[in-house]
C-alpha cells in the first residue's frame, strides 16, 4: 500500500499549480485503502491517507475531495460538514451504509467495484482542477479547397496569441496535416496514430503537454504514416480531454462524416461551414450541411468571396437555410503556406486575423464568457 504520509501538505499530482489539490482518503480497511489507492493512481492522483480525521483541521478542509471507508464512518461523525464527502464500500446489501452516509453529510454513496469508473473520473476531475470546458469550434469546408483548415488554423492561431489556452485538433487524415500548414511537420510530439488504442479517460494535462508546441498553441495532428483512423471511443476520449482544459479547441473537420467524425460534431459548442461564394460551392454544401447537420447543435455559414453575381453572404445562408456567421475577408494570408511569410491569423493588422478576433468576441460573448 502507498500514499501520501498522514501530515504530510499535499500537493497536486504532476507538480504546484497543475490541480486543484489532493484526494483525502480515510479508512483503515486494508483491502478498501488498495483498491482506492488504485483508482487514484490511473487517475494520476497521490492521496493523503488516515485512519481517521486528520489532525490538521485544514487537510480536512481543504481537500477538494474525501473519500471515506465505511469502516471510518464513525470515526468522522464529529468531523465538521462539508461538500465533497464520497463514503465508499465493497458490500452493496449493507443497510447501514446508507445511514452512515447521512450521519457524516456525505454527498455520494459509492460501492466498490460497480463505481470505479466515476470515483476514478471524479478523482481525475480533483487532479486537473476542471472548471469550465473549452469554447470548441469546428470548421468544414462547403467544398474542396473552400478554405477551412486556413480559417481554422487563423482562429486557432489568434485564439492563442490572445493569450487564451489553444488546442487545434485535425481531424482530416487527408488533408495533408495542419502541423504542415503551421511549418511544423518536424516538430517533436505525438500525432493521431499514438492515441488510437486510447479508452476511458485521457488526463488534460497529459494529452496537452504530449502534442507538439507551435505558435503559442498545442496541435493534433496526423504524421505521414499509413494510419488514416482512429476508433470512435478514442477520438471520444482525446477531444473529452481536449476541452477539460478550458480556453479553446478548434477543430478542422473532413468533408465526410464517419463515426469518428461524429464524436466530435457531438462535442462542439459551434460549427463554421465555410462556403465559396459560388453556385456549385453553395450545392456541395448543402449536402456537407443536411449530413453534418443532423449531429451538430450549432451551424453557421462564414462566406467567401470573390462573389458570383448576385451570391452575397446574404443569399449564400438563405439558400442553405442557416444563420451568416460573416464573410471571409481576401486576405494574403490565404495563399498557400509555401508563399506565406506568416501562419494564418499570425499578422495583426490583416483583415483575417480582424476577422477571427471579431469571431472569438462574439463567440465567447454568446457563451457566456468561456
Amino acid at each position: 500500500m502507498t500514499g501520501r504520509t498522514p501530515d504530510t501538505p499535499g500537493t497536486p499530482a504532476g507538480g504546484p499549480g497543475r490541480g486543484a489539490g489532493v484526494p483525502l482518503i480515510v479508512t483503515e480497511d486494508p483491502l478498501l485503502l488498495d483498491d482506492l489507492l488504485r483508482l487514484c493512481a490511473a487517475a494520476g492522483a497521490t492521496p493523503e491517507v488516515h485512519p481517521g480525521p486528520p489532525g490538521r483541521r485544514s487537510a480536512w478542509e481543504g481537500a477538494p475531495l474525501v473519500l471515506i471507508g465505511d469502516d471510518a464512518a464513525r470515526r468522522v461523525r464529529s468531523a465538521p460538514r462539508r461538500p465533497g464527502v464520497v463514503l465508499v464500500g465493497r458490500d452493496p446489501d449493507d443497510p447501514g451504509v446508507w445511514r452512515h452516509a447521512v450521519e457524516i453529510g456525505a454527498d455520494h454513496v459509492l460501492v466498490l467495484p460497480d463505481g470505479e469508473q466515476w470515483l476514478t473520473d471524479r478523482i481525475a476531475d480533483v487532479v486537473e482542477g476542471v472548471g469550465r470546458p473549452a469554447l470548441t469550434v469546428g470548421v468544414i469546408g462547403g467544398r474542396g479547397g473552400a478554405g477551412a483548415s486556413t480559417l481554422a488554423c487563423a482562429l486557432a492561431v489568434t485564439s492563442a496569441r490572445g493569450g487564451v489556452r489553444t488546442l487545434l485538433v485535425d481531424a482530416d487524415p487527408l488533408g495533408g496535416g495542419l502541423d504542415v500548414l503551421l511549418g511544423g511537420e518536424a516538430a517533436e510530439g505525438l500525432r493521431w496514430p499514438a492515441f488510437a488504442s486510447s479508452r476511458g479517460r485521457l488526463g488534460g494535462g497529459a494529452l496537452e503537454e504530449s502534442l507538439p508546441s507551435l505558435h503559442s498553441l498545442r496541435v493534433l495532428s496526423w504524421d505521414r504514416g499509413d494510419c488514416v483512423s482512429v476508433p470512435p471511443d478514442a477520438v471520444r476520449a482525446v477531444l473529452a480531454a481536449a476541452r477539460r482544459g478550458g480556453g479553446a479547441v478548434v477543430v478542422d473537420l473532413p468533408r465526410r462524416v464517419d463515426e469518428g467524425v461524429a464524436e466530435i460534431l457531438a462535442q462542439l459548442d459551434l460549427a463554421v461551414l465555410v462556403v465559396p461564394a459560388e453556385i456549385r460551392a453553395v450545392a456541395a454544401a448543402g449536402r456537407v450541411a443536411s449530413m453534418a447537420g443532423m449531429v451538430l447543435r450549432d451551424l453557421r455559414v462564414a462566406v467567401r468571396g470573390p462573389h458570383a453575381p448576385g451570391l452575397d453572404g446574404a443569399e449564400v445562408a438563405r439558400l442553405l437555410g442557416l444563420p451568416l456567421l460573416g464573410e471571409v475577408p481576401a486576405d494574403p494570408d490565404l495563399r498557400p503556406p509555401a508563399t506565406a511569410s506568416l501562419p494564418p491569423g499570425a499578422a495583426p493588422r490583416a483583415p483575417l486575423t480582424r476577422f477571427c478576433r471579431q469571431f472569438w468576441d462574439r463567440a465567447t460573448a454568446s457563451a457566456g464568457g468561456r
